[in-house]
């Protein structure tokens, strides 16, 4: 990567010239941070666009709409690495796992064991390939190709998870530990028992992938910025935090759902006028964290036990 540029990888089948993500930062890192935003693709390829009933709506559904304009300002600010899908959600989920697929869209009826048994957010529409969604019912006029389904994992689901790890290798071995915050967006949530509904859902996956410190440092920080929050309900993390977490390696990883009204307008599909506040508030949580990341990176190469081969972190 250059000093301080932007590179790309993957690509997008069916649209030549495509790429799958983006990756930018300086090298080497600013701070042992990365914001991934699996969800921000918009390049739809004609063909994908043609097999879907509602291409509008089902985008306004599907992706984390505009959410990578906040985590581009915030990357810029900050010195956070920033790896951003181009792909979009329809076309494949980069928070499910490769086996995670319906195969009745595939034609593959009845079948209830084995290999192509349906994944655990298949069975919910919401698969490596979303079937449908709440609200608009079926996605596709038509079922999918099994040759399809192997050109994106092997073009985007597959480069991306790949570069994510590289990436947040790269960081650990500069700084001791290194932080993966997963970023989304989520419609607003429904306030219950007279409380008014979070904001902001920070996961963790239950304590799986993340230290408990960073994730009481960041809540820390929604209390003294007045940020409703809530931890790992209705969003805990998913594959995303599965596949890279590894707390015990100095690798941790959290997801933050931001409510699309922080920062959207109010048909919730373009950047309305709290954009600059959720861009200042995400500032600040990353650089809240990038600290205490760095902190722990320090403490654990003064440990006798430290793992062998991790280069001293910058100053």
């Amino acid at each position: 990567m250059p000093a301080d540029g932007c590179v790309v990888g993957g690509e997008i089948p069916g649209a030549p010239g495509a790429h799958a993500f983006s990756l930018s930062g300086a090298t080497p890192s600013a701070i042992p941070v990365l914001i991934a935003v699996p969800h921000a693709g918009r390049r739809y390829p004609a063909p994908l666009l043609e097999r879907m009933r509602d291409p509008a709506h089902a985008a306004l559904r599907l992706e984390d709409r505009h959410v990578d304009r906040v985590a581009e300002a915030a990357a810029l600010a900050t010195g956070a690495m920033l790896l951003t899908a181009q792909a979009p959600r329809a076309m494949i989920d980069l928070n499910r796992a490769a086996d995670d697929v319906d195969w009745e869209m595939f034609g593959r009826r009845n079948v209830d064991m084995g290999s192509y048994a349906p994944g655990r957010r298949a069975r919910t529409g919401l698969g490596l390939i979303p079937r449908r969604v709440p609200g608009l019912g079926e996605l596709w006029k038509r079922g999918h190709d099994e040759a399809e389904l192997a050109a994106r994992i092997a073009g985007i689901h597959e480069p991306y998870h790949v570069e994510l790890a590289r990436q947040l290798a790269a960081l650990r071995q500069r700084w001791g530990a290194a932080l993966l915050l997963d970023l989304h967006s989520m419609p607003p949530l429904v306030a219950r028992a007279g409380q008014a509904p979070a904001r902001l859902v920070l996961g963790d996956r239950f304590g799986a992938s993340c230290h408990g410190s960073l994730v009481a440092s960041a809540f820390g920080y929604f209390a003294e910025t007045g940020q409703a929050a809530a931890h790992n309900r209705p969003y805990a993390g998913g594959y995303v935090l599965e596949r890279h977490a590894a707390p015990g390696k100095g690798i941790h990883a959290m997801q933050l759902e931001i409510d699309r009204s922080c920062y959207l307008d109010s048909r919730l599909a373009e950047p309305g006028p709290g954009l600059g506040a959720t861009i200042e508030l995400m500032i600040g949580l990353v650089r809240r964290l990038a600290g205490d990341v760095a902190a722990m990176g320090q403490a654990v190469r003064r440990r006798p036990d430290s793992p062998a081969g991790w280069a001293e972190a910058a100053e």
